[in-house]
Formats: structure tokens, C-alpha cells, sequence
């Protein structure tokens, strides 16, 4: 059997390697997305093709002998013909077909991670051109249409049941040597980014698509060490990942990575240099602030909040440019989603200062103004919790003068009208806080109260005389 497999896995492999023809085009979806899959292959054997050479040389060494059995001068020529022998793509989809040969790639793969692991072997060009050469191809595949579709066409807030991919327990192998491979302190950095290139890079970044929550779990650790350990590469990262946010904005809606892309970004923005680059500021106004206009905002807030707070801290003048976004993408229909952004205004207005907040607290309290008078209770009470937080309750002291005229007729209307119980408990609280903060603005706000009342009730009355009018007018 080991014999059949290693024939299998020449012939595949010779196969590709002499294979140069471009696909041929076809209009229809099911072949595009099949021509897709063939000139991922083609280009990935183009790609680390100068392993060829390498890999077709004759050696004496059988891929099935152990790392433990050979001399050490002999375990390089072992470790590539290991890594031949994982290049051949097996069918995890139905679980009876080429079981022998699954568990004997299988068995290969946890060798040679037992080999980096315990060895730690000085890692030759040939070993990482062949390295690169097996991860993308057992790693670069495309994903079925139907399978990425269902992410977030469900609706707001619902989450659908996690995809899990039958090849994980062949993949999970492969991205353990990855990662042992990428944090191995015998890389010659200068040398593994020839094939640990852009290319190399995009097609990874492409893998954060994946239906299966504990790939792109992996993918994140992964992602997080190659910007940590090429530096060359940060800046292509960078660019990379802002192109996926504005595809996700402005053209699909509809990704499964943004979560994981998120939280490796807030460890890269923590360690951003201060003053801020200009192109840090863009990646923050045009990628991260449009980020919470899409319905399926609430699968990645908190990693969103957390990136927006980073930033917020390392330059705190961006507070009020922050608060400004959020009032622009504030959800007018969706309660739920209006209240995750009454939580993650409180923590930016936790970071923000005095100056930054007197930039727009106007229109600020204008928007949480209509809140407090919300018809749906959660909201309501939502808002008013923000008198909860002592940093904010200092901003709002400070600047009572404009504030409170803002909200005391939200406050009002509440305590005369609103139905629920509890908002109206937390209303009463407020404008006791208020009365004990500054007494005569809180009767100045009542009188100028009262006066709209009034007025709106005098123009009330005036507008249903003219109808009577027009009633009896049109009567005759």
C-alpha cells in the first residue's frame, strides 16, 4: 500500500509540475468557480516551482523511515521527501475513500511536527521553498459558493449553526506545522520571505472566509506571528486586510473572518507608533468607523470597540472624529443594534477628554436625547445608565449649561408619559442628580418647558379651529 501511495503521489505531482497550459475561460458559474480552483492550483505549482528541481532530484531516502533512524546529514533529504509525500490532495469529503492513505499522510504530517518540535532543525533554502510548497498547496483552496452564502444572509442579529470542515482533523496538522515553522528561531527571515511572499500572504488572508470557526482561529495565531516576525511584510498586511474590510462594506456584506482580522488588528494597533502615521488615521476613518454600519455588526463589536479605543489612546484628539462616526452610522429602526452602540459610546466616551468632548457634545446629546424618549423600554433605560459612569457624570457637570437643555424635555416627557416602570424609576434618579448638581438651571429648564408646552398646545388648538372651519366651509 505504502508503495501505491508514493507512485500516487509522484505521478500527482510530476503531473503539476509539468502542467503550464492556462485554464480555459467558460462564462458559466459553476466553471468559474472550477477555473478558480485550477489556476489557484497551477499558480501555486508555478509559484514554488523552483523546489522542482530540488524535489525530482534522485535520493536514497524512503519517506516512510523515521527521523530517529537516519544520521542527521540525512534528515534534510527525509524532511523533503516527507513533505513530497504530504503534497498529494486526498478527498476528506466522504470518509471511506482512501482511508489507508489519509492515515498514512496523517501519520507523515505528526512526524514532522514532532521533528521541529524536538529537533529544531537549521532550516535550509530547499527545506523552505518545499515547506511553503506544501502549505499552500494542502492550505489555498476555494470555497463553495453555497457554504459562504449562508453567513450572514440570515438576518440582524442570528447566529447560524458553525460549518465544520470533514478535512479539519488533516488541516488542523498542517497549520500546527505552519505555525512551528513561522516561529522557528533557525528561519533565515531574509530567505523565507522569497516564498513567503505577497502572494503567499493574500492567499492566507483569503482563508479568513472559512466557514469553520476553528480554522480561522488558527489562521488569526498565524497571521499575528508572520506581522510579528517579517517586517518587510506589515505594510502589505496592512493594505491587504483594509481591502478585505471595504470589499465586506461596499460590495458583499458578507464575511465570516471579520471577528478574528479585528482582534489581530487590535494587537498591531497597540504597538502603532506614536504621533499616529497619516495612513493609521485613514485605515481608522475610512475601514474601522464605516465598520459598524452593516446589520451583522454585532458578530465583531467588541473587537471593533477595542480597535476604535486603541486608537482613541494613542492619539486622544481622535475621540471626537470617533464620536462623530458613530452618530453618523447610528441605527434608527434597530433597537437592538441602537443599544450595543450605547455601550460602546460609553467606553469612547471613558477615553475621551474634556476638550474632545466639548467638540460634539451637542450633537452627542441630541442623539441621546431621542434616545431616552425610545419607545422600546431597553433603550430608554439603556441611556440612562450612562449617568452611571463617574467620568462621564464629570464631563456633563462641567458643561451643564448646554447639556441639560439638551435632555431635560426627554427627562420630562419621560416622568409624565413613558410606560414602563423602570425607565421611569431611573428618570426620576437623574433628574435628581441634576437638582442637586445645579437647582436654578433645573427650574429655568422646567419654565422653558412648560413655555414649548404651552405654545405646541396654543398651536394645537389653533390648527384643529382652521379644520373646523374648513368642515363647516365645506358643509355649505
Amino acid at each position: 500500500m505504502w508503495k501505491q501511495f508514493l507512485s500516487k503521489s509522484q505521478r500527482k505531482y510530476l503531473k503539476s509540475n509539468n502542467s503550464s497550459s492556462p485554464p480555459p475561460n467558460n462564462s458559466s458559474p459553476n466553471a468559474a468557480s472550477c477555473g478558480n480552483a485550477i489556476q489557484q492550483i497551477a499558480t501555486v505549482n508555478g509559484h514554488f516551482g523552483g523546489v522542482a528541481a530540488i524535489e525530482r532530484a534522485p535520493t536514497a531516502m524512503e519517506p516512510q523511515m523515521s527521523f530517529k533512524d537516519v544520521k542527521d546529514e540525512e534528515k534534510q533529504s527525509l524532511f523533503l521527501s516527507k513533505l513530497n509525500l504530504c503534497c498529494v490532495i486526498l478527498d476528506f469529503s466522504d470518509r471511506n475513500k482512501d482511508s489507508t492513505e489519509k492515515d498514512s499522510k496523517r501519520q507523515t504530517l505528526m512526524e514532522l511536527v514532532d521533528y521541529l518540535a524536538a529537533d529544531n532543525p537549521q532550516f535550509t533554502e530547499p527545506m523552505i521553498a518545499a515547506s511553503c510548497r506544501m502549505f499552500s498547496i494542502n492550505l489555498f483552496r476555494v470555497f463553495p459558493p453555497h457554504c459562504r452564502f449562508n453567513s450572514f444572509a440570515s438576518g440582524e442579529m442570528e447566529e447560524d449553526e458553525p460549518v465544520f470542515d470533514p478535512a479539519w482533523y488533516h488541516l488542523q496538522i498542517v497549520y500546527d506545522l505552519l505555525l512551528r515553522f513561522i516561529m522557528s528561531s533557525s528561519i533565515d527571515v531574509k530567505i523565507a520571505k522569497k516564498y513567503l511572499d505577497n502572494l503567499f500572504i493574500l492567499r492566507l488572508l483569503e482563508l479568513f472566509d472559512s466557514d469553520d470557526p476553528r480554522e480561522r482561529e488558527c489562521l488569526k495565531t498565524v497571521l499575528h506571528r508572520i506581522y510579528g516576525k517579517f517586517m518587510a511584510h506589515r505594510s502589505f498586511i496592512r493594505k491587504a486586510v483594509s481591502n478585505i474590510f471595504y470589499r465586506f462594506l461596499f460590495e458583499t456584506e458578507r464575511h465570516n473572518g471579520i471577528a478574528e482580522l479585528l482582534e489581530v488588528f487590535g494587537s498591531v494597533i497597540s504597538g502603532f507608533a506614536q504621533p499616529l502615521k497619516e495612513e493609521h488615521k485613514i485605515f481608522l476613518w475610512k475601514a474601522l468607523i464605516p465598520l459598524h454600519k452593516p446589520k451583522a455588526v454585532g458578530a465583531y463589536l467588541n473587537q471593533l470597540t477595542y480597535c476604535v479605543i486603541q486608537f482613541i489612546e494613542k492619539e486622544p484628539k481622535l475621540a471626537s472624529s470617533v464620536i462623530r462616526g458613530l452618530l453618523k452610522y447610528w441605527p434608527v429602526t434597530n433597537s437592538q443594534k441602537e443599544m450595543m452602540f450605547l455601550g460602546e459610546l460609553e467606553e469612547v466616551l471613558e477615553a475621551t477628554n474634556m476638550v474632545e468632548f466639548q467638540k460634539c457634545m451637542v450633537p452627542l446629546f441630541q442623539r441621546i436625547s431621542r434616545c431616552l424618549n425610545s419607545s422600546h423600554f431597553q433603550v430608554a433605560e439603556r441611556a440612562l445608565f450612562l449617568w452611571n459612569n463617574d467620568h462621564l457624570i464629570n464631563l456633563i457637570s462641567q458643561n451643564r449649561q448646554v447639556i441639560l437643555p439638551l435632555i431635560y424635555p426627554a427627562l420630562e416627557r419621560n416622568a409624565r408619559w413613558h410606560w414602563n416602570q423602570s425607565v421611569l424609576n431611573v428618570t426620576m434618579n437623574v433628574r435628581k442628580m441634576f437638582s442637586e448638581m445645579d437647582e436654578g438651571l433645573v427650574l429655568a429648564c422646567q419654565s422653558n418647558f412648560q413655555e414649548e408646552e404651552e405654545k405646541k398646545t396654543a398651536a394645537e388648538e389653533q390648527r384643529k379651529l382652521i379644520w373646523e372651519r374648513l368642515e363647516s366651509t365645506a358643509a355649505f
